[in-house]
């Protein structure tokens, strides 16, 4: 029998993960009409420069292994998409949904910032200027702005504090994950872009990432919980009783890690299908930012996000049908690796494309560049080839209905270069 899902239920679920939820105005759970009222959204931004060439390794591009080096995936360990492309392995719910049509990917995407600043190029991404500092507001309170003539729609940020994306004149809702729940993977990054430009802070710092990513790692092999350390530090071991291994102890903590994450994806799901909740929504996850040490970084960061859309998905249920996720980063990564076994801030990355919503049959979403010295960006990126924009554009009209006029005027002014990118849904 399954259980009836509504706004206590979910307030009682979202208390016991130790999040708080608040809704802003009366109007969040009244009643709306009309196919479009069913549609929704769901903006993924990944915080730290999430490395494309990691979440769809092309090891179908000839000069992808050479220019990896250590980093390289090898053909059998991706999720195979085509003759090209593969799926990160920890991509395991995305590359289901793929196989399936309801996942896709734009290998080469990026924002208009070129300067490779964290600070700089999230304000491009979620305001949908033209350059830096160009507005106050973000691009999907904008996009409520203009559809609040016509239809309500609630709008939803999860996170500590309002994400900019949606911060502007129209009220959303707020959702915070409490204690628990990835609350300190952004500190890394803020302070790598405050010391990347000084020569001797910006290389101590990364060797000091790369120190603590492994003593995190030697510590959670020692202890998959707090509890478990207590236990272990006050009961002694009896003769012949079976000792968790390392190996034992990180695989549990990982599962933990990842139960709380689809969690925190199904409960999103779960505001979502709410009659009246809310149609679009942003979300928040940090720690993409790899300079060191990049495999298992980038392995853990990736099977999150990988666990958060798997319980999104199975949070809006029948409803998955009428949503489109989209998953970007402000920028890339560099093609080659560097010395510390990880990568620096670059242009181009993938973005990932989900939904039920989605046509079927369809492939890769923009060009691919190549990986070729001559075709990479300054010599050193993925080069660019769709402007997210168009991307955001595209969704914007054609699931969500937000006339065509109205994003090139209103929500995307001085983006007449970034064509709609139309045939997604």
């Amino acid at each position: 029998m399954t259980a009836q899902i509504n706004r206590r239920s979910l307030l009682g679920l979202g208390a016991s993960l130790g999040i708080t939820v608040k809704f802003l105005g009366s109007q969040a759970f009244a009643a709306t009409e009309g196919d479009l009222a069913r549609k929704k959204l769901v903006v993924v931004i990944c915080r730290g420069g999430m490395d494309g060439l990691s979440v769809s390794p092309p090891v179908g591009d000839a000069n992808y292994a050479n220019l990896r080096g250590s980093i390289a995936l090898k053909p059998d360990q991706v999720l195979k998409l085509d003759d090209t492309f593969g799926l990160h392995p920890e991509l395991k719910a995305v590359h289901a949904l793929a196989l399936k049509g309801e996942a896709r990917i734009a290998p080469a995407i990026a924002s208009p910032d070129r300067a490779r600043s964290h600070f700089e190029a999230q304000d491009v991404l979620e305001t949908g200027a033209a350059h830096v500092y160009g507005t106050e507001t973000g691009w999907l309170n904008r996009t409520l702005e203009a559809l609040a003539p016509v239809r309500k729609v609630e709008g939803l940020s999860v996170g500590t504090t309002a994400p900019l994306i949606l911060r502007g004149k129209i009220q959303a809702a707020s959702w915070s994950p409490g204690k628990g729940v990835d609350e300190t993977a952004r500190l890394p990054t803020l302070l790598q872009d405050l010391y990347r430009n000084d020569p001797m802070l910006g290389p101590a710092f990364a060797r000091g990432l790369e120190t603590e990513t492994m003593a995190q790692t030697a510590m959670t092999a020692l202890s998959a919980t707090p509890a478990m350390n207590i236990a272990a530090a006050s009961t002694p071991t009896k003769p012949g009783a079976a000792r968790m291994s390392p190996t034992m102890a990180n695989d549990r903590q990982n599962r933990a890690g990842g139960e709380a994450a689809r969690k925190l994806g199904s409960t999103l799901g779960g505001f979502m299908i709410q009659a009246g909740g809310p149609q679009i929504a942003a979300i928040s996850l940090d720690g993409f930012d790899t300079h060191a040490g990049q495999p298992g970084q980038i392995a853990t960061r990736l099977s999150y996000m990988d666990a958060v859309l798997d319980g999104l998905h199975a949070g809006l249920g029948a409803e998955w049908k009428n949503t489109v996720v989209i998953a970007v980063t402000e920028f890339g990564r560099t093609a080659r690796v560097n010395g510390t076994g990880g990568t620096d801030h670059g242009t181009a990355s993938t973005g990932l494309v989900l939904g039920g919503a989605l046509k079927k049959g369809g492939g890769v979403i923009g060009d691919w560049p190549g990986l070729a010295d001559n075709a990479l960006f300054e010599n050193r990126d993925t080069a660019p080839t769709l402007d997210m924009r168009g991307l955001f554009k595209g969704v914007l009209a054609d699931h969500i209905g937000v006339d065509r006029a109205i994003l090139e005027r209103k929500v995307f002014p001085d983006s007449a270069a970034a064509k709609p990118v139309t045939g997604l849904v």
